[in-house]
Parts: structure tokens; sequence; C-alpha cells
């Protein structure tokens, strides 16, 4: 009741009060940090100030001839029917303001589509509901997921800073390059927006989107999912972080290593306590958005594993169904997007978390040998 009260009473707020509610808003558009937002931006202002021009000339002599013209002045209305003059006028002046607005339209789009001679290519995938970046010539890539505390979300804990546009796994680049994007989905249609780069592209599943960037001033920036994708669409942020080509290389490096660490942990002999410390975590990342932190779930689109046949059943079929998902559910093919590793610990932990306690595991090594079979 606290709740509805407290909506109810902002919604008043905002009607009783517009100005102070809108106190935040902005009417423009933003530079930008790149050269294309930065085109984007004055070409927005151009198209502006021309629209500006014409609303002062039309509104100009609308007013002047309804206040020089009025009845009690005694004018009288002229007949300009056929009047090949002002026809030819109307016609032309239209024409040559619309062909001073397309050459710079032009250029800025043949600029924003040219997305050759790239420096460095990222393949970026939407999933529901996260973002997966692979860096196509570094061979290694890895997901970039929410972080914003479900408590602050729930409105248990003050919002932080950058409130549902913080993550586990930002996207790195080196300043100075030309980064072209590769984008594509593995589920349904999803949209890759950073505003301050002036990028904004659908990711559609069985196709690729190309667009480009080259950020000249190192920071962090910050975006959205822009296509309604599901449930958690509001829960998928884009972060780019955007550093010194020194720092950018000794990352790469960093993430070699991990990568090639990563896959090794195939052959190591893991512990039940090992598999369940890594699986709380992996589960945190990847399933908990659906299947909820506690294994309760969100029936009917998403079952409830605590307890489940699928999580005290038979291991085969829950190994199964992890990685390869079930065709017309909601439950995905999680074999493409996880390692082996997390995978065996997201399932020993299903089948031991919550009261589960069937008190087998999975190994790497079980679900590297059930792909290979398949």
């Amino acid at each position: 009741m606290r709740v509805h009260a407290q909506r109810a009473g902002a919604l008043v707020g905002g009607l009783s009060f517009p100005a102070l509610s809108l106190a935040d808003w902005t009417v423009n558009m933003t530079p930008g940090v790149t050269g294309t937002s930065n085109d984007i931006f004055d070409l927005h202002m151009t198209i502006f100030w021309i629209c500006v021009a014409i609303g002062v000339v039309v509104f100009g002599i609308m007013f002047w001839s309804i206040f020089a013209h009025r009845k009690s002045q005694g004018a009288k209305p002229a007949n300009f029917h056929e009047n090949t003059l002002v026809e030819v006028l109307w016609t032309l002046i239209p024409l040559v303001i619309l062909v001073i607005m397309a050459i710079p339209a032009t250029a800025t789009l043949i600029d924003m589509y040219d997305s050759t001679e790239s420096d460095i290519d990222i393949k970026v995938t939407g999933y529901q509901w996260k973002w997966q970046y692979e860096y196509i010539n570094e061979d290694f890539g890895y997901f970039s997921n929410l972080t914003t505390p479900a408590e602050q979300i729930s409105n248990r804990q003050t919002k932080g800073e950058n409130y549902l546009l913080e993550v586990d796994n930002p996207m790195v680049i080196p300043v100075g390059k030309k980064i072209r994007f590769l984008l594509t989905a593995n589920d349904v249609i999803h949209s890759w927006w950073v505003p301050d780069f002036g990028v904004k592209k659908d990711a559609i599943p069985g196709f690729i989107n190309e667009a480009w960037t080259r950020v000249d001033k190192p920071g962090t920036y910050r975006g959205q999912c822009t296509e309604l994708c599901g449930k958690n669409h509001g829960f998928m942020p884009v972060v780019v972080k955007a550093v010194p080509e020194e720092e950018y290389n000794t990352w790469v490096a960093e993430q070699k290593a991990t990568a090639e660490k990563e896959r090794e942990l195939t052959q190591k002999d893991w512990t039940m306590e090992e598999l369940m410390e890594r699986g709380e975590k992996a589960y945190a990342t990847a399933c908990a958005a659906c299947h909820q932190a506690d294994g309760s779930g969100a029936p009917p689109a998403f079952p409830a594993l605590k307890g489940s046949a699928i999580a005290t059943g038979d291991i085969t079929a829950h190994i199964d169904i992890v990685v390869n998902g079930k065709p017309g559910t909601a439950m995905q093919a999680f074999g493409g997007q996880l390692n082996e590793a997390d995978l065996a610990a997201i399932i020993t932990y299903e089948r031991n978390a919550w009261g589960n306690k069937v008190g087998d595991m999975v190994t790497p090594k079980e679900i590297f040998d059930y792909k290979n079979e398949q």
C-alpha cells in the first residue's frame, strides 16, 4: 500500500507542478565524443536553423497579413486563382530548400555507413538480456551483464550514480582507432546504442549489421538496448571503455591469457565445493534473471528449478536442456554462450542448491565430451 501511495503522490505532483517535474529535461542533442556524433549534431543544428528561418518567414507573413488586411480596416480579399508566378515560386523555393538540406545529410550518411579500413573488428551479439563481445582478430570474447544490485531495482537500497547503466565486463577499445562493429542477435531483435558515439544499430537474428566509431577522448561511455526485447529489456545496458593504445594492448594480452586458462579448466580435477562456488556465481549472472536467485522461477514462462524434475531428475536430460535449450520455450541454448567449466558448475549448482541436494556433480570434461558426441 505504501508503494502505491508513493507512486500516486509522484504522479499527482508531476501533474500539479510540471515545471518542477521537467526541470532536468534538455531539449537539444549533445555533440558527443566522435567525429560522426559531431557531424550528426552539426547537421541537426543546420536543419534546425533552416526550420527556424522558415517558421519566422511563414508566420511573420501570416501574422502581418492578418493584421494589415483585417476586415475592420476595409480590406478586400484578392484572387490569386491560377497565378502562375505564385505556383512556380511555392514549388521552386521548397525544392531549393530540400536540396540545400540534402547535401550535408547525404555526406553525413555516407560517412556513417563507411565501415571500411577498420583497425579492430568486434562482433556484438545480443541475448536476452546481455551482450556478447567477440574480438574477431584476437581470438577471445566475453559477456557483458548488468551489475546493478537487485536491492536498488526493488527500491530497498538507494539508487547508485550509474543505476541500470553498469556492467561486469565493459567493451574496451583503444582511442584514435577505427572500430568496426558487426551486430547480430541470438534470439530476438535488440538494438545497440551509445549516444556519445552517434551509433545506434539493430541487432537482428540471422543478419549482420555494421557500424563503426573512432573515439579520440579516453573515458567510459554508456548506452542501452533500444529495441523492446522482453521482460528485462530495461536491464540490458551498454558500457564502452575507451583507453590509450598501450593500456588496450596490455588488456588484450590479459584477456588472451584468461581465455587460455579457461580452456585449460576442462582438464582440471574439480571438487564439489569448487563447482558449487563457481556455479553460484555463474548462475547469478546467466540464469537468475529468469529462474530467480532462489530457483523459484517465474511460471509459466520460466519454471522453478527448486525441486523440479529437471534439476533433480536424469542428469543427462539436465545437461541437454542447459546445453541445447528447449525449442518453443524461452529456454535458451547455453552451449554456445558459456564455457564447459561454467556449464558444469551451473548444472552441479542447480542439482544441489535450494534443498535439491541430489548429491551428484558434472565436470567440465563431461560437458566437453557431451558436446562432441552431438
